[in-house]
């Protein structure tokens, strides 16, 4: 069997690599995930970590996170209980590619601004 050789369109599987890449790239995926990247946090700890983010909007992305297999959630038996959030393995190898993809955004910043006031200028003056 070649490995080399592209796999058949599978419009099915496409829409759930489509569907995986919408949540991944949401708003607050990946400042949650990488975050989470330099260690376990609780809940508020999180929240004041992640700039912006609604305690609503918090709760609902790491339930998913949680559910997809990217977090773990602990509830410590304490009084009031302490929930800590961490990474998984999973979670840690997109924690990986988000830091890669910021990095991409720093290297890459004054070029895209430059395409930005370029196609910004041409647009005014049509």
């Amino acid at each position: 069997m070649d490995m080399t050789a592209p796999a058949a369109h599978d419009p099915a599987r496409c829409r759930d690599i489509a569907r995986h890449l919408g949540w991944i790239g949401d708003r607050w995926t990946l400042p949650v995930v990488v975050v989470l990247a330099t260690g376990t946090l609780c809940f508020n700890g999180l929240r004041r970590a992640v700039a912006g983010i609604s305690q609503q909007m918090l709760t609902r992305t790491l339930r998913r996170l949680e559910r997809d297999g990217v977090v773990t959630r602990t509830v410590h038996p304490t009084v009031p209980p302490m929930v800590e959030y961490a990474l998984t393995p999973l979670g840690h190898s997109l924690a990986a590619l988000g830091q890669d993809l910021g990095r991409w955004v720093v290297d890459h910043e004054r070029t895209i601004h430059a395409s930005q006031a370029e196609f910004d200028a041409r647009a005014t003056a049509d």
